[in-house]
């Protein structure tokens, strides 16, 4: 490697520098300031030390780079540009429709972004999840005799701002990294000390040294504009090291700026196009140029990578993943079940689960201190547990934390397509998590989110802790798919659905109380599984007499004038088997002769059925004078998109009590009597006196 020169130094900093002003000036938008007072760690790191191979961007031995202040967006860009990652005309396109210089760094759009950042503090617990992810799967590699491509352990670097250190997401993340002793965890503090609204020190005079050294890190405190320092921090980076470490870069909001450094303003609006001029005098660039790069910068900043690329190409093609189909469990011996028996859904997921975790060697996860509830305790024994001394453990004990855990999640899916990573609560909480489960759905990342205790069946615990809009909610986020089985089997097929899934995010709904196994399930996997995968079919179907479709008002045959209309019945989760009684019971009740036909559907995935044919979506609404039902224990609204406007949605539209679950069915007329009859009475009205 060619030895640093303090003046090419300085050039390629100044030219980062030039590049942010410019595209954020072109913008009009954009956040310049923190970008500055970052660039000198930023540069010296990508020069110097990132272990990276630009031409093979994916490759699995590089160190991982985590930007966490997204909004340093053009930073990042910057540095992407000048190793040949990115052209310089996306540059100039940044912040426009198409480009692949978004706002804030999306991972599944620009080549060499690891993750995708801007809402604060999830990139640092991203960070986590991708240390975690790198140990678990070198352990894994040395313990099966892997190649010398796992041999190295990847070291994550993540940049974080004020901002970022202000969420709990990631204290509460960084907590975890300390107890879990992370030790190819670097964490950059870019403490420039400046936020949007002003000076930190209005809402913040928290110590980090001490907070960090208490939740067992190392933490070094440097100048973050100090070439040596930096240098002297990042040495000490990538020496063995036994714990996370913090490097506490004092910085300057907007360093080099002309007349504007230190000021908030600089945060989040352009410089003005004078002070961009006099910033560019200042640091040697032509005033009179934008985009400009000198020749000299490309081969200095990228004087070390050569090697790397070789190294990169040499394992292509020799790269030791785990095989396709060891990751999934296609051959694992499911559980059976009989029709008819009584089981809840969460019981049924963690019988499954154990068994994929025996069978899927990148299967990991755990639950936010809920184990006995959520049904992952036996999970946790068969694969054991990831510790400091333990790094081929795959349940992760999150404890009360749920917005880390499925952030810490994300990471761990980013890191390598080997990870498959679930996380588990009670339903009523996915609202901790909602922002970082929308970060699933907008990177196409397939983590599996279990949500236990999915309504207000709950019970005693009360309105706090009983679902009723939250299944709703979680079905407004785009690319979501939201799974909400009806026994045993649906369970065991929507797992085996998101196991086969390379970009998807699910959510998993399941009950606490038991339910009966269904006589539709009753059949071969490949078959359920594809029912399942279709988002909704028939469970249970009554022809309807012939003389029903025969007779008119007159008893004249062959007008279908008076045809009793059909009844088409939609359900989930545990109120499919409460609408398919009850629809046995009209069934049974109506005299003969006049018999209508009835159709109840199972319906598991709003979403994988938005993704059917015309022709199937037909079929499963049925024809125009259809008479629709719903019914879920959950708020009403929205499922007027399978019954119209006039059709019956029984659900429960206000918050539970707390009371024994059978009571609540009662009291919310959920039970099957209830339904039936306020079915039949929606259907025969009696007229007012």
């Amino acid at each position: 490697m060619t030895q640093s020169n303090p003046e090419l130094d300085h050039s390629v900093i100044a030219h980062i520098k030039g590049l942010v002003m410019d595209a954020t000036r072109t913008a009009n938008s954009g956040h310049p300031g923190g970008a500055f007072s970052s660039s000198d760690f930023a540069a010296l790191l990508w020069m110097e030390y990132l272990y990276y191979a630009p031409q093979y961007p994916k490759w699995p031995s590089r160190d991982r780079f985590v930007l966490s202040a997204g909004h340093e967006s053009m930073l990042l860009y910057s540095l992407l540009h000048l190793a040949g990652m990115l052209p310089l005309d996306e540059i100039k396109r940044f912040r426009q429709l198409g480009s692949l210089t978004p706002g804030h760094p999306e991972s599944h759009l620009t080549s060499g972004v690891e993750a995708t950042t801007g809402p604060l503090g999830q990139g640092v617990a991203m960070g986590v999840g991708m240390a975690v992810a790198a140990l678990q799967e070198q352990a894994r590699h040395q313990q099966g005799g892997g190649s010398q491509d796992h041999a190295r352990l990847p070291k994550v670097w993540v940049l974080a701002g004020d901002g970022d250190l202000q969420e709990d997401v990631a204290l509460g993340a960084c907590q975890l990294a300390g107890h879990w002793a992370l030790q190819n965890l670097v964490l950059y503090y870019d403490k420039n000390d400046i936020q949007i609204s002003g000076s930190v020190d209005r809402v913040s005079s928290l110590d980090f040294k001490a907070y960090f050294e208490s939740m067992q890190w190392e933490v070094l405190e440097v100048d973050g504009h100090n070439h040596g320092h930096l240098r002297r921090a990042m040495d000490y980076a990538v020496k063995r090291r036994s714990r996370p470490l913090l490097i506490i870069g004092q910085s300057t909001m907007a360093k080099g700026a002309a007349t504007m450094e230190g000021m908030a303003k600089t945060h989040g609006e352009p410089l003005p196009a004078e002070e961009i001029a006099a910033t560019k005098r200042a640091l040697g660039l032509d005033p009179h140029s934008s985009f400009q790069v000198a020749e000299e910068v490309y081969p200095y900043f990228n004087r070390r990578l050569g090697t790397f690329n070789t190294e990169a190409e040499a394992s292509v093609g020799n790269n030791p993943t785990l095989h396709a189909t060891a990751n999934r469990p296609e051959s694992m011996a499911w559980p059976a079940y009989t029709n008819h028996q009584m089981l809840a859904t969460r019981v049924a997921f963690g019988q499954a689960l154990e068994l994929m975790g025996r069978t899927m060697l990148g299967l990991t996860g755990g639950s936010a201190d809920l184990e006995p509830s959520n049904n992952t305790g036996a999970f946790a024994k068969a694969v054991g547990e990831f510790s400091a001394n333990q790094r081929n453990g795959r349940n992760l004990a999150f404890g009360v934390r749920e917005f880390p855990m499925a952030t810490i999640l994300n990471g761990i899916a980013l890191y390598s397509p080997e990870s498959k990573a679930f996380g588990a609560t009670f339903l009523t909480f996915s609202d901790y998590m909602r922002n970082a489960i929308r970060m699933s759905a907008i990177q196409k990342i397939p983590v599996l989110y279990v949500f236990t205790h999915d309504s207000i069946f709950l019970g005693e615990d009360g309105p706090t802790h009983q679902s009723i809009e939250h299944t709703m909610s979680l079905r407004l986020i785009p690319d979501l798919w939201v799974m909400r089985p009806a026994d045993a089997r649906e369970t065991q097929a929507c797992l085996r659905i998101w196991a086969a899934q390379l970009h998807q995010p699910v959510v998993l709904a399941l009950t606490r109380q038991n339910v009966p196994t269904l006589e539709c399930t009753d059949t071969d996997a490949q078959t359920l599984d594809e029912k399942v995968s279709r988002g909704a079919y028939l469970a249970w179907h009554a022809q309807p007499d012939q003389s029903t479709m025969n007779l008119d008002p007159s008893g004249t045959e062959g007008s279908k004038s008076s045809e009793l209309a059909p009844l088409y019945g939609y359900a989930s989760g545990s109120e499919v088997h409460v609408l398919i009684q009850a629809a046995q019971a009209i069934h049974a009740s109506e005299t003969m002769g006049r018999r209508r036909e009835i159709r109840i559907f199972s319906v598991p995935c709003w979403e994988c059925l938005e993704l059917q044919d015309e022709a199937y979506f037909a079929d499963i609404m049925g024809p125009d004078h259809a008479l629709r039902v719903s019914v879920e224990a959950g708020v009403t609204t929205g499922w007027s998109k399978f019954t119209g406007r006039k059709g019956l949605n029984i659900g429960v539209d206000c918050f539970g009590y707390s009371a024994p679950g059978p009571d609540l069915a009662e009291h919310f007329g959920l039970t099957v009597r209830q339904v039936q009859e306020r079915i039949l009475h929606w259907m025969n009205p009696k007229p007012l006196h």
